[in-house]
């Protein structure tokens, strides 16, 4: 497994942007298909965004569509989620989830290495 270590979150006001990253070690990540996941208090783990290890290939939940970006750098073993027009319900913990396979998946069952998560906390 890889180990990943997330960060970049917050504490945001409604509209702003935030930019998450997802460090990977022990393993290079080029041949990964990583994910983005969150989940609020009270709520289950849900899918955010999903990258293939080429890069090429991206997917992303409807409600962040044309909000949030993947995007991945892997001469750094590094995953990133930009996310723009933040809402209020966009406040949740969220988790990096990477796996040796080299297409995306948006479910958490495909995914077998997992950070400890980033808060991201929006106000109104």
């Amino acid at each position: 497994q890889v180990q990943l270590v997330e960060s970049g979150g917050g504490l945001v006001q409604a509209g702003d942007s935030l930019r998450l990253s997802c460090v990977a070690s022990g393993r290079t990540i080029s041949i990964y298909r990583m994910g983005w996941f969150r989940q609020a208090p009270g709520k289950e783990r849900e899918f955010v965004a999903a990258i293939s290890s080429s890069g090429r290939s991206l997917n992303y939940a409807d409600s962040v569509k044309g909000r949030f970006t993947i995007s991945r750098d892997n001469a750094k073993n590094t995953v990133y989620l930009q996310m723009n027009s933040l809402k209020p319900e966009d406040t949740a913990v969220y988790y990096c989830a990477a796996d040796p396979n080299i297409y995306y998946s948006s479910s958490s069952r495909d995914y077998d290495s997992w950070g400890q998560g980033t808060q991201v906390t929006v106000s109104t």
